[in-house]
């Protein structure tokens, strides 16, 4: 695990190791306030004491509005920034850095008739209609940007060490990315960047030259070589880029045949090869620390994600680190048990306890 080891720099802030835990909503942890809990507290501080090199807060909404769920996190206010100086101070005494995920979820969140570059029907797996799209006027972009500049400052003010703009699985960010959804006339479909792009801008005069600000897009928006020329168009502005899949039906995923590992993650490879000196988060599948050092190493990343090794054990970087096992995720079926639409806050990880159960 000596890769694993090693170091990032990301701007001007260095990570513990290369095992970053991406964001991961905890629904029905809050309320309606979108505040943080004791919950969220004990959550991250168990991560952050487990040996994770970095930790990304889930995706959090940077409106009321534009919430996925009525019990989603938020930083759209000033009366939520305390709960995020209480998790900032509890990542921060392991000496983890600490950034949160911004997300309007537009035409993918509970409004009915949301926010969405162009009109656009939402459907379900079974093509039941699900929301509907509202194209927006320039104006009403122009305000959306400024609200994920003002969250950024109160992460900032929190004492965050840096943003992630959420840019991918079929929310906002990501709706303007793809031209299967994006199809105005204007510079806003023009440059399909140029929302995210101006809120990476707005962030950086905002907060400072040492303030962190990155997106996690998508590789394939909906093709590879979209993903690419988003990735190579944001890399001007963002210190880092975190890459998973796009837009869900309206992108294409691919990866060569006998590829050991997921599509993001060669989606991943492809922009690092593109990027040699963009710090480029991986993604997807990594479940032990022989997978995620083997990630590292096959597709040259600078960090690899792991989201369910955390979830079934949180000390898993320590223990992967220190060669000990660190229990493994069982991909339950017909979805995670984390999930938040399978969830209420009292369903079991069959993992978390299987794992527990060894360690007796």
């Amino acid at each position: 695990m000596e890769r694993l080891k090693e170091r990032v720099k990301i701007r001007n802030l260095w990570t513990k190791n290369r095992i970053a835990v991406p964001p991961m909503v905890c629904f029905h942890w809050s309320d309606d306030t979108g505040r943080v809990t004791d919950k969220n507290l004990r959550h991250y501080g168990a991560m952050a004491a487990g040996g994770a090199g970095l930790i990304i807060g889930e995706a959090t909404a940077v409106t009321k509005r534009g919430r996925l769920h009525e019990t989603q996190l938020g930083l759209w206010e000033d009366a939520q920034t305390e709960g995020w100086k209480r998790l900032a101070d509890a990542v921060h005494s392991h000496d983890v850095p600490f950034f949160v995920q911004l997300l309007h979820a537009g035409v993918s969140g509970i409004d009915k008739k949301a926010d969405c570059p162009d009109n656009y029907i939402l459907r379900d797996s079974k093509g039941e209609r699900r929301a509907v799209g509202c194209r927006m006027t320039a104006g009403r972009i122009r305000e959306i940007t400024d609200d994920f500049i003002q969250a950024a400052a109160r992460a900032q003010r929190a004492g965050l060490d840096g943003v992630e703009l959420h840019g991918c699985h079929s929310y906002l960010i990501c709706q303007f990315f793809n031209r299967n959804i994006n199809r105005r006339e204007d510079i806003y479909g023009q440059i399909r960047e140029k929302f995210a792009l101006d809120i990476l801008q707005g962030i950086r005069e905002a907060c400072g030259e040492d303030f962190v600000v990155g997106i996690r897009l998508g590789a394939f928006e909906p093709d590879l070589e979209d993903g690419i020329r988003n990735a190579l168009s944001l890399g001007e502005k963002a210190d880092f880029l975190d890459v998973s899949y796009g837009f869900s039906g309206e992108s294409t995923p691919y990866k060569p045949e006998k590829y050991p590992f997921s599509e993001a993650v060669y989606g991943a490879q492809e922009i690092k090869k593109r990027m040699p000196d963009m710090p480029v988060f991986g993604v997807d599948g990594i479940t032990d620390g022989h997978m995620a050092e083997e990630a590292v190493c096959l597709a040259g990343l600078d960090l690899i994600d792991v989201g369910r090794g955390f979830l079934v054990n949180p000390n898993f970087g320590n223990d992967v680190l220190e060669g000990r096992d660190c229990g493994r995720c069982l991909h339950c079926r017909p979805a995670c048990r984390w999930s938040p639409f399978l969830n209420d806050g009292t369903v079991q990880c069959p993992g978390k306890n299987l794992f527990l159960g060894r360690q007796k």
